[in-house]
């Protein structure tokens, strides 16, 4: 075994992914932060090396990663645009297949425009092969109709995805087709409440979520769910709402809010051990924006920084301590990571030895593409592919569903999102990610 290979598997065995399929993907490079700017692909580059089909492909020079396409024209009546965006990039659209050669994935296709509504998908990791296994629910299924946003993987059962339901949080088989009610609060807060952008711990054991008027949309504060003791907690907003999010360990949970009229959402951080507040921070004082969480830290946007567009990480706990800066851009009109992805997150593991990856799409002239970075306050960013989305073209309907907003699976050697590929209709595609670059 070369000393590469031998560092690698040792990395692997640190983060508990001895059995996981490819530790060495191809492609990729190393740059600065803040540097190598390239011009965007056209559509008609972009149909010279996609599949029309699904099935593997090599991003070309300079990237040279692999990818598989996922969905194709057969998915949606007459090639239409039928496709709904991947959620957001802290829900994972991928399974727990650590243990497995075969990774499910779920897309949902808009049964009002002749789709098939969530659908399950299965990817063969050695043959980079993708089979579509078929619509999760019957066409009487009231959820053959939903988006699926917002629905996401267990980060430890690997058939288990969290759907919400009204009052109820559901855990549903995507192979049995059973569910299982994790919590139902319609018995305290009534059946005209919604339980809205939900989260869960990675040991399934403590669940997040916005409490909402069903309605009237408003949104009233944070539930969180303790699984173990079936103990129920609310706590309610104080400011503007936006939401709520568990960190990983099940611990720590932050709530955005604007709390005082002054520039944006702030951080209100809560202890889960004993259900209290613990700190806050303002947006004009460094707080986050766009964000995802690890076990007892927060990765996402830098307000208020004189470096462009920057990402840091902040530490939780009876104060909120802002960790290294791990990424800036070149200047203000970019930002190459403007939805954080950390759904590789890993206990036990410094920050500083992970790292995360983002996306974004703009209408600069500047190439988007998937960008990673470890957590550690290096000024190395790895080039990882194209997102291949123009917000000018068709494709995806709006601005907010074209852009990508990709996730992580639980691995972090696979990274998912959707992209219109400068045409008339959403796509979605894996890379394999080339992380072992970020620690040469």
């Amino acid at each position: 075994m070369s000393r590469r290979s031998a560092f690698l598997v040792c990395l692997l065995a640190l983060w508990g992914l001895t059995g996981t399929a490819s530790a060495d993907a191809p492609g990729g490079w190393i740059e600065k932060d803040g540097s190598g700017l390239r011009t965007k692909l056209t559509a008609q580059q972009i149909q010279s090396f996609v599949p029309h089909t699904r099935g593997p492909f090599t991003f070309p020079f300079p990237y040279g990663t692999k990818a598989v396409r996922l969905t194709d024209l057969s998915d949606c009546p007459g090639g239409g645009d039928c496709l709904f965006p991947v959620g957001y990039s802290y829900w994972r659209n991928s399974n727990n297949h650590v243990s497995s050669n075969d990774m499910y994935l779920f897309f949902s296709f808009d049964r009002r425009k002749g789709g098939a509504g969530p659908t399950l998908f299965r990817y063969d990791k050695s043959r980079d092969t993708v089979v579509k296994v078929g619509p999760l629910f019957d066409p009487t299924s009231k959820f053959s109709w939903s988006s699926g946003i917002g629905w996401y993987f267990s980060a430890t059962q690997p058939t288990k995805l969290y759907i919400s339901d009204g009052p109820k949080l559901l855990r549903y088989d995507v192979l049995t087709r059973q569910f299982d009610t994790v919590m139902d609060v319609s018995s305290r807060w009534g059946n005209d409440k919604d339980l809205y952008q939900s989260h869960s711990s990675n040991d399934d054991l403590v669940h997040s979520t916005t409490l909402r008027i069903r309605g009237t949309g408003e949104m009233l504060g944070c539930l969180v769910y303790h699984e173990r003791n079936q103990r129920l907690v609310f706590f309610s907003k104080i400011g503007i709402y936006d939401e709520c999010h568990l960190d990983k360990s099940g611990r720590w949970l932050i709530s955005l809010e604007d709390l005082d009229g002054q520039r944006g959402t702030d951080t209100r951080v809560f202890n889960m051990d004993n259900d209290s507040e613990v700190a806050r921070l303002y947006r004009e004082d460094g707080g986050p924006g766009h964000l995802d969480l690890g076990f007892g830290y927060v990765v996402g946007a830098l307000s208020y920084n004189p470096l462009p567009n920057s990402s840091a990480l902040w530490y939780l706990g009876p104060t909120i301590s802002k960790g290294p800066v791990v990424h800036y851009n070149v200047n203000w009109n970019y930002a190459a990571m403007n939805h954080m992805a950390h759904g590789n997150a890993r206990q036990g593991v410094p920050p500083s030895s992970q790292y995360a990856c983002g996306s974004n799409a703009d209408r600069m002239g500047v190439q988007n593409e998937i960008t990673c970075v470890r957590l550690s306050g290096s000024t190395n960013q790895l080039i990882v592919a194209p997102i291949m989305t123009n917000l000018d073209a068709p494709g995806g309907q709006n601005d907010y569903d074209k852009s990508p907003k990709g996730n992580l699976d639980i691995t972090g050697q696979y990274f998912i999102w959707t992209t219109n590929l400068s045409g008339n209709r959403l796509e979605a595609f894996l890379v394999k990610v080339p992380f072992q670059q970020l620690y040469q």
